[in-house]
């Protein structure tokens, strides 16, 4: 299984994942093919090998045409979906840029599909948001499970198309605080993660931390343009075999349980989903006798060490709890993957699960299931059995 380790710790900016992603194998020639398939005029890639405060790395160049066409949203995605390129790196591709747009709606108090993205809208972002995804899929990353290191931001301030802001800018800081990211700490005196940057990170990561347990398989190494006296301005990308003991992943995690007795039940559900999208691995709640005879409910997640507190602080902003309760524990789990399945013309995408390199468990998407059955007219369990016996191959 095929794991892989983003060392953001000197920060990261779209151009420098890229360039790391093809310093680790990525088919430079073949990405910059697949940037041809955009319906977008000018765009032209080079790379070189250079050196950053003494170590080697390596550059690429967006070159594209000045352009004040500022895009929204609608447009990008057209671009994308309109465009000659695999369906994962369609998906994955669109998914940063809904990132993006979430977080300058957020920021500007506006909705989603009337940002305006400036500096992110030009020609040379969408190049480095798509030549990512192409890189990504060309190494097996799309599919596989990644961990982020903590990201550094920087400090000092950035000129931006809204003047003169205090770094990290309102899009990363927003980028970050939704996805729960944890921030490493940096001397730099300026900006050292873009909104771009952040984006590709967020939506790649499956976990935040050090690099997991695993056999090192190839490293890239992508270079910023400047080169600062005090740092190495580059990002690592370390691609790797998953380090298993007896076919399982072994991971040390907090336990966060409360109880209560005092809430609406119709609200359980939308707890339940915030807790997950703050970063909990699961998170349930089981029916109890409360003091007094009171029914209640005891809430349960199950969070990785530097979730725990955007985990405990959801429970506290969307329950009435007071406090909770910490244990730690050890889990394991497998290895898994996630493919996408094309049912009839629907796809369909489906979650694995390996033991000592063998699918065990494959769970398809239920809404994505009951859409192609709706679409086919065929029996929802009929399309169950059919989609998950496809990946049992």
């Amino acid at each position: 299984m095929t794991v892989a380790w983003i060392d953001a710790g000197n920060g990261c900016a779209g151009d420098m994942l890229l360039a790391a992603l093809v310093d680790a194998g990525a088919d430079f020639d073949a990405i910059t093919e697949g940037l041809a398939g955009l319906r977008v005029e000018g765009i032209r890639l080079t790379e070189r090998v250079v050196r950053r405060h003494g170590l080697r790395a390596r550059h690429v160049v967006v070159e594209a045409p000045e352009t004040r066409h500022a895009r929204h949203l609608p447009e990008i995605l057209d671009l994308i979906g309109s465009a000659e390129l695999p369906d994962a790196v369609k998906r994955f591709a669109t998914k940063v840029f809904d990132r993006l747009a979430d977080a300058e709606a957020a920021v500007h108090g506006i909705g989603r599909d009337h940002v305006h993205f400036h500096e992110v809208g030009a020609l040379d972002a969408i190049a480095d948001i798509v030549g990512c995804a192409l890189g990504l899929d060309a190494l097996g990353l799309l599919a596989a499970t990644v961990t982020v290191s903590p990201i550094a931001v920087g400090g000092g301030t950035v000129t931006a198309a809204h003047g003169r802001l205090t770094v990290p800018p309102p899009a990363v800081l927003a980028l970050l605080t939704d996805a729960g990211a944890p921030v490493a700490a940096h001397s730099a005196a300026r900006e050292l993660c873009t909104p771009t940057g952040a984006a590709l990170l967020v939506t790649l990561a499956d976990a935040y931390g050090p690099m997991p347990a695993c056999v090192p398989v190839k490293v890239g190494v992508g270079a910023g343009t400047a080169d600062p006296p005090g740092h190495a301005n580059i990002v690592r990308v370390v691609v790797g075999a998953a380090s298993e003991e007896r076919g399982w992943v072994r991971a040390k995690m907090t336990v966060v349980e409360t109880t209560v007795d005092d809430l609406d039940p119709r609200l359980w559900p939308e707890v339940l989903a915030t807790l997950r999208a703050a970063g909990a691995a699961d998170a349930w709640c089981a029916p109890v006798t409360a003091p007094k005879g009171r029914p209640g409910m005891v809430l349960t997640a199950l969070a990785a060490d530097d979730r725990v507190d955007g985990v405990c602080a959801a429970v506290f902003a969307h329950t009435s709890t007071l406090g909770v309760r910490l244990s730690p524990v050890e889990r394991r789990s497998l290895p898994r993957d996630s493919v996408t399945v094309d049912y009839r013309g629907h796809a369909v995408s489906v979650k694995r699960g390996f033991l000592n390199g063998s699918v065990v468990t494959a769970q398809p998407e239920y809404d994505e299931v009951k859409a192609a059955a709706d679409a086919t007219g065929q029996p929802l369990r009929r399309v169950l059995e059919e989609v998950r016996a496809a990946v049992r191959v």
